[in-house]
């Protein structure tokens, strides 16, 4: 079974979307598989993170912002792809740095996380954006 999950967001930081993964999983109606998740985007990525604690999401959001800043840092001057603005460059990087796509077991009919685990789209740009991730469920 494949399904499109629609994430909006409003800028840049993890989105989670554990729920709706769970939710198709479930009307896909398989107990032991294997679901994919696949975004269709270059400039957000997907990981798979602690949903306990705040200060994880936040921690990341920093390191990240540390590592690759805006094209108008000083640091950043030699990127050429500004057209579509100063954070578009950066986030295309982030991209490629991080997953643009998990598989996750199935067990039990639910995708079989750990207890602090939580799935997330990783916005890396500065506007609001309507981000689709592909869900293939199988087993």
């Amino acid at each position: 079974m494949q399904r499109t999950i629609v994430i909006r967001t409003s800028g840049p930081g993890l989105h989670e979307f554990t729920r709706d993964v769970e939710r198709v999983v479930k009307e896909s109606g398989i107990a032991e598989g294997l679901v994919t998740l696949f975004v269709q985007h270059t400039s957000c990525s997907l990981c798979i993170q602690e949903n306990a604690d705040p200060d994880v999401r936040r921690d990341l959001e920093a390191f990240f912002r540390r590592l690759v800043p805006s094209a108008n840092d000083p640091s950043m001057r030699w990127i050429a792809h500004t057209t579509e603005g100063p954070d578009d460059m950066p986030a295309h990087i982030k991209a490629a740095l991080t997953a643009v796509s998990l598989s996750i077991p199935v067990a039990g009919g639910r995708p079989a996380l750990g207890t602090w685990q939580g799935i997330y789209l990783f916005e890396h740009r500065h506007g609001a954006h309507e981000r689709r991730v592909v869900a293939h469920v199988g087993g």
